[in-house]
């Protein structure tokens, strides 16, 4: 049995949101909103929404991500299942790597934790390559840290960003 409390006290942890099918901004709006009605979780910022050309498979339309920082007590593996969950409830198919998707939640940080298990690796695995991942998270927590990698707000820095363009009217602060 997965142990659904990890932690006495709430661990700030940061998800990504990303989407490109069916309406992404709506889908990566609704994706926070689930965040927010999680078991023993607060979602507590989330970033402005940004839309970025796919990385990886490029014959499918742009994506629109987000990151959101939430506190919770789930550990987190009972996290990655919600998260799970929230995805199979936005009708996420996963056919292959870098596919379409309604909506993709990713754990980027929880904590200073660092995860290798199957299925769950934590910092995620291939952030500081990925411009649509640090500058949202940079916009909301720059100063955070990432286990063995560095500041939030420097690796974000050295990523070319080209081709990630803020929503307008999409800036958010405290929830």
């Amino acid at each position: 049995m997965i142990p659904v409390t990890g932690h006495q006290s709430p661990v700030t942890a940061f998800i990504a949101l990303g989407s490109n099918l069916r309406d992404p901004q709506a889908q990566v709006r609704s994706g926070l909103r689930a965040l927010a009605r999680l078991p023993q979780t607060r979602l507590v910022r989330e970033s402005s929404l940004y839309r970025n050309p796919p990385v990886g498979f490029r014959e499918q339309p742009d994506f629109v991500n987000a990151v959101a920082q939430i506190e919770t007590r789930l550990a987190p593996r009972a996290l990655l299942g919600e998260l799970l969950a929230i995805e199979r409830a936005h009708d996420r198919i996963r056919d292959f790597a870098n596919a379409p998707r309604t909506l993709d939640l990713d754990i980027v940080l929880y904590g200073d934790r660092v995860v290798h298990e199957p299925g769950l690796t934590i910092p995620h695995a291939r952030m500081e390559e990925r411009a649509f991942v640090l500058v949202p998270l940079a916009e909301i927590a720059p100063a955070a840290v990432v286990p063995g990698r560095g500041r939030v707000g420097d690796l974000a820095a050295k990523l070319d960003a080209t081709g990630l363009v803020r929503l307008p009217d999409t800036v958010k602060s405290d929830v």
